[in-house]
């Protein structure tokens, strides 16, 4: 099977203009996740997939494939469902059968998260969509609207999604199991084309997790554990946190 990852990236974000391009040790961030993405051993090829000329640019100079897309886009996956189409009528033997997405400001991502995420489709045809889960070791965090938060059922299949606390700490003393969506989601081909195509739906909208889409119409996300620790960048505070984390980087020397 073919497997790409797209990395969507725009400058205007509302919480942190111009973030891709944000500097983090030297490098701006879109480079940090190009850089790591590429040393997966599940991918055959990434591309960074936007619509503003400076990262376009910023992508060629660093030898990454780069597709420009609509400006018009509200959701990652429409920016990537374009660019994966453009990939293949440029050429049609670049077709892929799962395509990776991977959000563009989460810089720690480590390449063995991929592999994780693609995995189990690679074993189950039946899977049409997966998401990992990382788990929440904070209180901060826990509470963070920045945050999505996942419960999962028996067989770890998401159960809901959310920006709020879940599950509710208010009337249970002991441990609770806290975790929270990690934007590495590889889609069937097939199957992101026909979310895209999907409505909006209620939860979706009301929790602003565009995940709830896919459980709203009644299809399976598995979930995947992940050890891996990241912290993606929502505003310009998160630098610094990101800074602190990249101090036990294990893969920053290779490329930096």
């Amino acid at each position: 099977m073919k497997v790409i990852a797209i990395i969507p990236a725009r400058m205007s974000s509302s919480r942190f203009p111009g973030k891709p391009m944000a500097d983090i040790l030297g490098m701006p961030m879109i480079g940090h996740v190009y850089k790591r993405v590429k040393m997966s051993k599940a991918l055959d090829e990434v591309y960074i997939a936007t619509c503003d000329k400076e990262i376009y640019s910023y992508a060629e100079s660093i030898g990454a494939k780069a597709v420009m897309t609509k400006d018009t886009h509200e959701r990652a996956s429409d920016r990537c469902a374009e660019a994966m189409l453009k990939i293949e009528e440029a050429n049609p033997a670049d077709k892929c059968d799962i395509m990776v997405l991977v959000q563009g400001d989460e810089p720690l991502t480590h390449p063995n998260m991929i592999d994780e995420a693609v995995n189990p489709m690679l074993k189950d045809n039946s899977i049409k969509i997966t998401n990992l889960a990382g788990e929440i070791t904070s209180q901060f965090d826990y509470e963070n609207p920045n945050e999505v938060k996942a419960v999962m059922d028996k067989n770890w299949n998401a159960m809901y999604f959310s920006r709020e606390p879940i599950p509710s700490k208010k009337k249970f003393s002991g441990a609770i199991p806290m975790y929270k969506q990690v934007p590495i989601i590889p889609f069937t081909r097939d199957f992101l084309l026909e979310y895209n195509e999907m409505e909006p739906t209620p939860l979706e909208i009301i929790e602003s997790v565009d995940m709830l889409r896919v459980l709203e119409n009644d299809i399976k996300i598995k979930m995947i554990p992940t050890k891996y620790k990241v912290k993606a960048v929502d505003v310009p505070a998160d630098i610094d946190v990101v800074l602190e984390m990249f101090k036990n980087d294990e893969l920053k020397s290779r490329y930096l």
